[in-house]
């Protein structure tokens, strides 16, 4: 008989009381499940070492004998009490802080066991933690784990409480991979995995039992994401778009420039969808400025004349409206309607904008959230176009795509990801590239220079200012407070509007309201402010040709890829542009982040070393992006692992043998419980 460990609450588990469950609730424990798979993320030594092994500096434990007697010091509250141990010959100073209460037990000849740091030099240790072994001990001699706690959960009660369940459940539960999986890669059982992660008995077998549910997590995010992708292949449900490559070409033609290769290549791949009867979901990703827009406005195209309508999902209000110009512009000659629908859109122009939406009057429609309110209605919705995908979650981007019948999917992202990253992290989304430049695009020069050459970057402002050209200043965003970035942002303003007297100052931050940003872009737009100051909110996506040069204060506080979005909110017309970093950066890690933004403005080059220096989880930003987030597998360190655990799951779902073999009946129901056949869950 199966009992199922994510059906028992962790009351359950004996020494849990009602305020602890409180508490366990907090780190998203709520069953036995939950804290068996509530993993350590390291491992404190307290095996025990011989000193003549270890190095100056090192944490460690011994087993001696105490010489001589206790000496105890008080400074008010504070004490210190140390004590002569001898350890293998060698005689050790050890030392407590505010462990008075131990002197009594100090007695000569009395064996002790220490934990602490060793200084080789003095031969002396500050301990940490001491055990005696005629009292029976509890750490010495083993691995310990440590789990990420706070307010009342302790280490202690945490470690005492794992180990409980396991004495009570731990021989409950359930082998989930099947048996070729786990001969194939010679891995050890799931029971004994957990066991292991919680009680090592050595590295070795700790290692063994890490690369077990590295695996199987792994694997089990596949199976989902493969069956998943499966399934919407075999409804093909999707809307077959019909429009002819002689109209397609008859707007390729009029385009006021002429496309790329990868931008050539990508349409067709795009179209393949559109005309297949499954449901395109695909992840468009290029370079800042490499022409994804463009390519949008192809597949936008091929829905309209197909009888259908398109809709683009944009971050922002000011991005909103840069498209609906851009799109305008491009569908003038085809008598395409293009309609905006923001927060800001209200009232009787609201009400007509909805009406003639779902009448079928309005052929594409871009805006923000706004798109996925409840009283938003298509006639026929045939693509949804999301950009910079990663500032809406997948719940989001879901309730889009529920607006119209299995429409046509197409994400774009300018935070290019390294190709192999991108079909795990969407292994649900075919993946296409631009990797090149539109003709005519020049590189940007980038500088990195320290806070104290100030004066010369303001010369360098008014150069380029009285060449009748426009600049950025990027405020650094400061942890956790909207507040202090805000007034960072006036500060600086004030500052530079009174050092560069004849030049136009805007400012732009996240507490203006709607109408006040766009009245700032609209006036930087039109070159009627010459220098915007501006928090982050400028990142994505704005167009304006005229600026050329970007400034990043306290440049070291961003991350590469968003540095580089910054830096490629310049270089869009026809003037050399610049980029220059100001930083002061004290870690070896902010010196390696300017050093690569000088290097390359190659925006896959930045990313890959992006991914080497901070690890997917911030790479991608927030949890909201819809990257999964692993208990135990790192993205970056295991990948190949995920590699491998991509290709057994696609190999599984493909076979019929998966489907009705009672063999695999554990996985069939994994998937059941994900809601995967619902279609509803993964995006």
């Amino acid at each position: 008989m199966n009992i199922n460990l994510d059906q028992i609450g962790v009351r359950q588990v004996s020494g849990v009381s009602a305020s602890k469950e409180g508490e366990l609730h907090a780190f998203g424990i709520s069953t036995v499940l939950d804290l068996l798979e509530y993993f350590p993320f390291r491992y404190e030594d307290y095996r025990l070492k011989a000193l003549q092994e270890v190095k100056d500096g090192d944490k460690i434990t011994v087993e001696g004998k105490i010489v001589g007697l206790p000496v105890l010091q008080r400074y008010g509250k504070k004490s210190r009490l140390t004590c002569n141990v001898m350890v293998d010959n060698w005689m050790v100073k050890a030392t407590w802080f505010n462990r008075h209460f131990l002197k009594d037990q100090l007695t000569t000849g009395r064996n002790i066991i220490l934990t602490g740091k060793w200084d080789q030099r003095r031969a002396q240790m500050t301990i940490t933690d001491s055990e005696f072994p005629d009292k029976g001990t509890q750490r010495s001699g083993s691995l310990q784990p440590v789990y990420s706690v706070g307010g009342k959960i302790t280490q202690t009660w945490i470690r005492k409480m794992i180990n409980q369940a396991l004495d009570q459940y731990g021989e409950m539960i359930p082998e989930v991979l099947p048996q070729e999986l786990m001969q194939h890669y010679k891995l050890m059982s799931r029971k004994q995995a957990i066991r292991q992660l919680h009680q090592p008995q050595d590295v070795g077998e700790g290692k063994q039992a890490r690369r077990r549910m590295v695996y199987e997590e792994l694997f089990m995010f596949q199976l989902k994401l493969q069956a998943y992708r499966s399934m919407n292949r075999k409804r093909s449900t999707g809307i077959v778009h019909t429009t002819d490559n002689a109209t397609i070409r008859e707007f390729v033609r009029s385009l006021p420039f002429e496309l790329t290769d990868a931008q050539k290549q990508v349409e067709l791949e795009i179209l393949k969808d559109m005309r297949s009867p499954y449901s395109m979901n695909r992840l468009l990703q290029g370079d800042v400025g490499s022409g994804k827009t463009v390519v949008a406005a192809i597949g936008l195209f091929a829905t309209v004349r197909s009888g259908h309508q398109g809709a683009l999902m944009v971050p922002t209000e000011i991005l909103a409206e840069q498209h609906v110009r851009s799109l305008k512009k491009l569908f003038e000659p085809f008598d395409i309607n293009v309609e905006m629908l923001t927060s800001s859109v209200t009232g009787r122009r609201r009400k007509d904008l909805l009406a003639s939406l779902q009448m079928g009057m309005t052929n594409i429609i871009v805006g923000t959230h706004a798109l996925i309110q409840e009283d938003v209605f298509f006639r026929s919705l045939g693509l949804v176009v999301t950009d910079e995908q990663h500032r809406f979650g997948v719940n989001q981007r879901s309730v889009l795509r529920r607006k119209g019948f299995d429409p046509d999917v197409l994400t774009m992202t300018a935070t290019p990801i390294p190709r192999t990253l991108a079909i795990t992290a969407f292994g649900d989304m075919d993946v296409s590239t631009i990797s090149e430049r539109p003709k005519g695009r020049k590189p940007i020069t980038t500088y990195w220079v320290k806070h104290n050459m100030m004066d010369r970057v303001l010369g360098f402002i008014s150069r380029e200012i009285g060449q009748g050209r426009q600049a950025y200043v990027i405020c650094p965003l400061i942890e956790e407070s909207d507040k202090l970035d805000v007034q960072n942002a006036i500060d600086l303003y004030v500052e530079l509007d009174q050092a560069l007297s004849d030049t136009t100052v805007g400012l732009l931050h996240g507490r203006m309201n709607a109408a006040e940003k766009e009245e700032t872009m609209r006036a930087f737009y039109s070159n009627e402010t010459q220098l915007l100051v501006s928090t982050t909110v400028v990142e994505v996506g704005v167009d304006v040709p005229n600026a050329t040069l970007m400034i990043v204060m306290d440049a070291d506080r961003f991350g590469l890829s968003q540095l580089h979005q910054l830096r490629g909110r310049v270089g869009r017309g026809e003037h050399e542009s610049f980029c220059i970093l100001v930083a002061d950066p004290k870690s070896e890690i902010g010196q390696e982040r300017m050093r690569a933004m000088t290097e390359t403005d190659d925006g896959f080059e930045v990313s890959r070393r992006d991914l080497e220096l901070r690890g997917p989880g911030e790479f991608f930003g927030t949890r909201q992006s819809g990257l999964p987030e692993f208990k135990i597998a790192d993205m970056v360190s295991d990948f190949e692992v995920l590699e491998v655990a991509r290709n057994d799951a696609a190999r599984m779902v493909a076979s019929d043998f998966f489907w009705t073999s009672p063999e695999y009946e554990p996985l069939r129901e994994f998937l059941q419980r994900q809601q995967v056949f619902q279609g509803e869950l993964i995006d």
